[in-house]
């Protein structure tokens, strides 16, 4: 199995990068928008700490954080399966 992309298929299942493609077009696009969302994930959580910093939030404004980084935390565990996947096995070692 190849490389785990950063989107689904069609019928919602994971998408894969065909083995020998690590150096193509579809790769450079997978990290673009693996880079893209880390960036994402790293505004949507300072944003997040500013109103969890406001005790007046409304519950709308923490529901609507509380979603974007559920998000994020999606994303940024994708991205983390996919490059962990792609890291040498290596025995013995820590």
């Amino acid at each position: 199995m190849g490389r785990l992309l950063p989107w689904t298929g069609d019928d919602g299942q994971p998408a894969f990068l065909a083995p020998g493609s690590e150096n193509g077009a579809l790769a450079r696009l997978a990290d673009s928008l693996e880079e893209s969302q880390l960036q994402d994930s790293s505004v949507v959580f300072d944003h997040a700490l500013s109103v969890l910093e406001n005790d007046s939030a409304s519950d709308v404004e923490l529901r609507f954080v509380a979603e974007r980084l559920s998000e994020c935390l999606f994303n940024t565990m994708r991205v983390a399966d996919s490059r962990g996947a792609r890291l040498p096995d290596v025995e013995g070692g820590a």
